[in-house]
């Protein structure tokens, strides 16, 4: 851990219950150590409520000067003229890769115990470039694009990663037999990439036939590189094997820029109750602490976490506990030491 360091990060707390799981989160970071200086703005409905906007002008120009940034969940209008604040920023950002480790916590029983999946999603691309306008009334066209470009960027990163970390297996997702074209291309990319990891195991499988396969034996994947559209859907899915997304981090990287986020929503018919589960957004919190390259911080939390979820004496109701926000953070803090 670096002694003199100071990471200056973008904060957004979110809305509904964004605010009291960011606290939570923040008072552990803290505690690891490591030193930060957070720059906190608001997104989404409560933004455009103060200032007119969904996203400030000044929360783009944090992120572009520091690079680094932490969500909480923020709500965005279903419908209307709006795209969703997380797509937003991805695209503004270049946030190409979306990357999902999925695995259990100690003391959670699942019907699949032992899950370890990496979820490599391409963030820019395909049906979410929201190209769409009504053709006649009645009729709306929506454009899928997939590039040379972005397929075999994701794909580097994917394999990359899987050198990197010992990771043995990599399938593509994929609707080539239908989607022979936009689908094709992607897969023709990722053969080529994987050419040059000959230590990667590459195979494909067809997007339907993962879904069920994933619910029927996870053990078969390691990780798995997916379009857009397809990686939104199949890493909720493999979230639900694990406990659901209030358990699981999320990362947007790019090539200098990242965004750690909870993917689970805002939930405000809880908010403000202090009853709301802060582990999706502690464990995001771990991954940026590894992106900061603050190692032994992330190792201190995520073992501390870990130890909580064993015990199972203070964990919050959603995972069978009657702990609160705040004991539940106190309790990870005691772990810590």
């Amino acid at each position: 851990m670096s002694e003199t360091k100071t990471h200056k990060v973008t904060l957004i707390p979110g809305d509904g219950i964004g605010p009291e799981v960011t606290q939570a989160v923040l008072r552990i970071l803290e505690a690891t150590g490591v030193k930060f200086e957070w720059e906190r703005f608001s997104a989404g409905a409560e933004a455009f409520e103060t200032q007119g906007e969904y996203i400030p002008a000044a929360l783009y120009e944090s992120i572009e000067r520091n690079k680094v940034a932490l969500k909480g969940p923020v709500t965005t209008p279903i419908g209307g003229g709006f795209k969703s604040i997380n797509v937003t920023l991805r695209k503004r950002f270049d946030l190409y890769a979306n990357f999902r480790p999925i695995r259990n916590l100690p003391g959670l029983e699942t019907h699949w115990p032992g899950v370890d999946i990496i979820v490599v999603r391409e963030n820019t691309e395909g049906e979410y470039v929201g190209l769409e306008h009504e053709v006649i009334p009645g009729v709306v066209e929506s454009l899928k694009v997939i590039t040379d470009k972005g397929s075999t960027r994701i794909a580097r990163f994917a394999f990359e990663y899987a050198r990197k970390h010992g990771r043995k297996k990599i399938h593509s997702i994929h609707k080539a037999n239908i989607m022979k074209m936009s689908d094709g291309l992607f897969l023709r990319c990722a053969r080529k990439v994987s050419e040059e990891f000959p230590e990667v195991q590459y195979g494909e499988h067809i997007i339907d036939n993962t879904c069920m396969q994933l619910v029927m034996n996870p053990f078969q994947y390691d990780m798995l590189l997916l379009e857009n559209l397809y990686g939104d859907i199949v890493s909720d899915l493999c979230a639900g094997l694990v406990g659901g997304l209030g358990l699981v981090p999320g990362a947007n990287l790019g090539a200098d820029c990242a965004i750690f986020e909870a993917v689970h929503g805002s939930a405000p018919d809880i908010a403000g109750k202090d009853v709301a589960n802060p582990t999706a957004l502690l464990q995001s919190g771990i991954l940026m602490l590894r992106h900061l390259d603050e190692m032994t911080a992330a190792d201190r939390a995520e073992v501390a976490l870990e130890k909580v979820y064993a015990e199972r004496k203070t964990l919050t109701r959603d995972v069978g506990g009657t702990a609160g926000t705040t004991q539940f953070a106190e309790a990870v803090l005691a772990a810590m030491g």
